[in-house]
């Protein structure tokens, strides 16, 4: 399997992130790229490719052009206006406040662009999600090609990036991107199938009303766990696009054996939706040991869930989403690739 990635997603170092009222290092960092890498590289699963620059054109399809202009430029706006520190939200259009409107400061456009504050804007963010989008575009493009799985190595990661607003470490949506690129070259329809512990909020929001795009999330209960605002099983989508959103909210503690049940209720809906292609967002935050999820996975389970995903029959990309255990993320995610492509050895 193919791993597509790019060396500009170290870009972005950012120093600050607030965490339970503590200002902490992120939880996601550069390091992550680096333990993936070296686990990649360790197993033999494949090359690992440069990605193309795709430019802006692609982003453009699923987010706001003013949203994306602001992402340009907050970093040097941030500092030419006299901030020292990271650039992050104070303040939101809150439900008793005018929403209408941008202010024209760079503190106010923050608070209308951002949908929570644990993420800072630093320098070279921008430049890493260019590289992270780019990425997710070779590995899409390579499948839709040859019908071969691949893997995006996305960083930073995307799938709680909105239409025009980011958070939770997400900036540009890679996955919603990459099932667009599916689109435009043909595929009828595809399936986001988000594995992540955090509810994809971002790709939810992007695909909500539309029926070319079967989105299908497991995640921890919102009543409990970030996003909370979104994610629960009631939002199924709306016009065009009802019954084309899918969510499996579940509760802290959930068992492996309980998490693949369902998975395999995910599974049925995709092939029944007669979906032409697979994109996985690929969170490895449901380990046991992560530090920001109340799973119960374990190394050797996400094999299995490799396995299982393979059983869709589909040209399937998979893109880096979360997972921040970090001594334990290369492992995890080789699992899931290794896993996939020893049941389609075994299928063929």
């Amino acid at each position: 399997m193919l791993t597509f990635f790019s060396e500009d997603s170290h870009l972005r170092q950012a120093r600050t992130e607030l965490h339970d009222g503590t200002l902490v290092t992120p939880f996601e960092c550069p390091e992550r790229l680096d333990l993936v890498l070296k686990q990649l590289r360790k197993s033999g699963l494949g090359d690992i490719r440069a990605s193309d620059a795709y430019g802006l054109a692609p982003v453009l399809a699923v987010h706001d052009k003013a949203y994306v202009t602001f992402l340009a430029n907050c970093w040097k706006e941030w500092r030419v206006t006299g901030h020292e520190g990271e650039a992050i939200p104070n303040i939101w259009p809150a439900r008793t406040m005018r929403g209408d409107r941008i202010p024209r400061s760079i503190s106010g456009q923050l608070g209308y662009y951002a949908l929570a504050a644990e993420t800072s804007i630093s320098e070279g963010t921008f430049e890493a999600a260019m590289a992270s989008k780019d990425a997710a575009l070779g590995a899409v493009d390579h499948t839709l090609l040859t019908s071969e799985p691949s893997f995006g190595l996305c960083r930073p990661p995307g799938h709680h990036a909105a239409y025009d607003q980011f958070g939770g470490y997400c900036f540009f949506n890679n996955a919603a991107i990459a099932a667009q690129r599916a689109l435009d070259a043909g595929k009828r329809r595809v399936a986001i199938l988000d594995v992540d512990f955090h509810h994809g909020n971002g790709t939810q929001q992007i695909f909500y009303g539309r029926d070319d795009v079967l989105f299908i999330s497991l995640h921890g209960d919102p009543d409990v766990t970030f996003p909370y605002y979104l994610g629960y099983a009631d939002e199924k989508g709306e016009g065009k696009g009802e019954g084309f959103n899918v969510n499996y909210p579940l509760p802290p503690g959930t068992s492996v054996a309980t998490w693949m049940t369902t998975l395999e209720h995910a599974l049925a809906q995709i092939k029944a939706a007669e979906c032409e292609c697979l994109i996985v967002s690929l969170g490895v935050d449901i380990f046991e040991g992560d530090p920001i999820s109340t799973f119960t996975f374990t190394s050797a389970d996400f094999t299995l869930l490799g396995e299982r995903l393979a059983q869709v029959g589909l040209p399937s990309v998979f893109l880096m989403e979360g997972g921040y255990a970090v001594d334990a993320i290369g492992v995890n995610v080789v699992n899931v690739l290794q896993g996939f492509e020893q049941a389609l050895d075994k299928s063929l």
